[in-house]
């Protein structure tokens, strides 16, 4: 992601306000999981694979019997460090519960509550640093469960094993996902990835010859096709590196800033083809975007993409689009935001189809998430007539409120699988 930037003093009338400056990439794809972990705290309520994660900030006092507090759930306090993982938990019982984690051990801990059977997990808290206590709320039904300790530089400890008894259904849980299970979804999705440079080379071609023997109509047609098919590949924009500033690079909503001689690639030549340039002063910039596509074409067998950061891309992709494209901020004159925005949902259906074999068997959610995929995709194919889409400021307010709340729902169910395939230790 790009870092922050102040607001401008001024505003340009004619350059569309843009995350960064000159020359600042839309690579937005470095956020870590704790940029999400919000959502994923709210989505993990109504979701029933996500693991419910520990919500308190602070030291919570417990009874170690096991009396209910004011929230009306039991609660019981347990010891986390080496020696002593998992004790406290003297009367196990079936429902809706508080484990109260106490680390007192010298280093941060991260503690998973499992299955020792099956090693599917159902509470994890991250982080938890010495001395302090944070709750851990789960759903428990009949089965056998035990605290693992995961502290740093030492290896994973297990405490005891504790039966519930009778026939109640157990809850939410989720299957550990390590890297290995990632490494073949990440390498058929790099293979895709890589055809679709090629027919992304073979569009800038195009959109430079257009240029070069001066039809700016045929040019404007022919960008918008170039530019979605780089708009479908964004899990993998943080491992083109420069090479996404060339492709394409935003600049800052500043007078004169479309002017830098630093602003390149795609959104460059969309604000010279819709405000009027002529195609003599296009024409370096259609042979810049095009050189930097087929150099990225050539290195691509080389690279490789982090399979730990698979799940996370999904996600990422739709806040992005809701951040910038269904606000218009990379407008450059096109008005075609929306069909970024088409774009980018086939981008996460691309990577949700290679991780689809991992995640059904993990997210009993997934029915939810293609529904909101499908209704996302519903509220923006209907601002689109024939080849044209509607700009988002033209947009009525209630078609923006259909497409804002079919993507704040899409991105509530996307949470999940960030969740979902962060890569745990699990040893």
């Amino acid at each position: 992601m790009s870092t922050p930037h102040p607001p401008p003093a001024a505003e340009d009338p004619e350059a569309p306000e843009s995350p960064g400056g000159p020359g600042d990439s839309r690579t937005r794809f470095t956020r870590r999981w704790q940029a999400v972990a919000a959502v994923i705290a709210v989505a993990g309520a109504v979701t029933a694979t996500v693991l419910v994660a520990g919500t308190g900030g602070g030291p919570t006092r417990a009874d170690a019997k096991g009396a209910a507090p004011a929230d009306g759930l039991r609660h019981t306090a347990i010891e986390v460090s080496t020696g002593g993982c998992g004790r406290g938990w003297s009367r196990p019982q079936a429902g809706t519960q508080v484990f109260d984690l106490h680390n007192v051990s010298s280093t941060a801990s991260e503690v998973d509550l499992t299955d020792p059977r099956t090693g599917r997990i159902y509470g994890e808290v991250e982080g938890l640093a010495p001395g302090s206590t944070r709750p851990m709320t789960v759903a428990l039904g009949s089965g056998s469960y035990a605290f693992k300790c995961l502290q740093n530089d030492t290896d994973a400890v297990s405490g005891p094993t504790v039966v519930v008894a009778g026939k109640q259904p157990q809850g939410p849980a989720a299957a550990p996902v390590n890297q290995h299970d990632l490494i073949p979804p990440t390498l058929e999705y790099q293979k895709w990835v890589g055809q679709r440079i090629a027919d992304l080379a073979a569009g800038t071609r195009t959109l430079k010859a257009d240029i070069g023997r001066g039809d700016l109509a045929a040019a404007r047609r022919d960008w918008l096709t170039a530019h979605l098919v780089y708009e479908r590949m964004g899990a993998a924009y943080d491992t083109f590196g420069d090479a996404d500033a060339a492709i394409n690079g935003t600049v800052a909503r500043t007078p004169g800033a479309v002017k830098d001689p630093d602003f390149a690639g795609f959104h460059r030549i969309e604000y010279g083809l819709w405000h009027g340039e002529s195609a003599a002063s296009l024409r370096a910039p259609a042979a810049a975007l095009d050189g930097a596509v087929h150099t990225l074409l050539a290195g691509w067998p080389e690279q490789r993409m982090d399979p730990a950061a698979m799940g996370l891309r999904a996600h990422e992709i739709i806040e992005n689009a809701d951040q910038f494209e269904l606000t218009a901020r990379t407008d450059y004159g096109s008005g075609t935001n929306l069909a970024t925005a088409r774009a980018n949902l086939d981008g996460t259906r691309a990577i949700l189809a290679r991780l689809r074999g991992l995640l059904v068997p993990r997210d009993a959610g997934l029915a939810k998430l293609d529904a909101a995929l499908d209704r996302a995709q519903a509220a923006l194919d209907a601002q689109r007539h024939g080849g044209n889409w509607t700009p988002v400021d033209r947009l009525t307010h209630t078609q923006r409120q259909q497409i804002n709340a079919a993507f704040g729902d899409l991105l509530e169910q996307l949470a999940p699988v960030a969740a979902i395939f962060e890569v745990r230790r699990t040893a």
